[in-house]
């Protein structure tokens, strides 16, 4: 069983620390704002069409190359957390300190916020899809039998 580590706030302050949280603040901002962007993007591209698979997929992409040009950025200096849960498993795991994870998620909070005022603002406002998905299979008309919800779930 791992132990939590409080840490100590002068070592949160120490340049190697700063550094680490300037990094997450960034690769977080970086991130939300190419994933949620391409969110946008493609709502703004094909106004009024239907979201099809095309879509989802080239949107999911561009989160991938996001999350890895953010995991890229952070890696030499924070170890490229990027989305707070990461942060919370390490932390509870033993292998950070808690007051740095606080940081951390305050770094990682941040990042995201000022991303979505960022792109409010590139946009003018502009808002993601928000589209109905229209899904053959749903619990209440349609259920899937059992070896269709497992092949679903892989």
């Amino acid at each position: 069983m791992a132990c939590l580590d409080f840490g100590s706030i002068e070592e949160s302050f120490k340049l190697v620390s700063l550094k680490a949280y300037l990094a997450e603040f960034i690769s977080t901002l970086l991130f939300v704002f190419a994933g949620v962007g391409s969110a946008i993007a493609y709502g703004k591209l094909t106004e009024d069409a239907a979201l099809d698979a095309s879509g989802l997929v080239a949107i999911a992409i561009c989160h991938g190359f996001a999350l890895f040009v953010a995991v890229s950025i952070g890696a030499t200096h924070s170890g490229g957390h990027v989305n707070p849960a990461v942060t919370f498993g390490l932390v509870l795991g033993g292998k950070f300190k808690v007051i740095t994870g606080v940081f951390y998620w305050i770094a990682q909070l941040l990042g995201s916020t000022v991303a979505c005022f960022l792109l409010k603002f590139v946009t003018g406002g502009l808002e993601t899809i928000q589209r109905d998905l229209k899904l053959k299979h749903n619990c209440i008309t349609n259920p899937l039998s059992w070896h269709q919800r497992l092949y679903l779930a892989t």
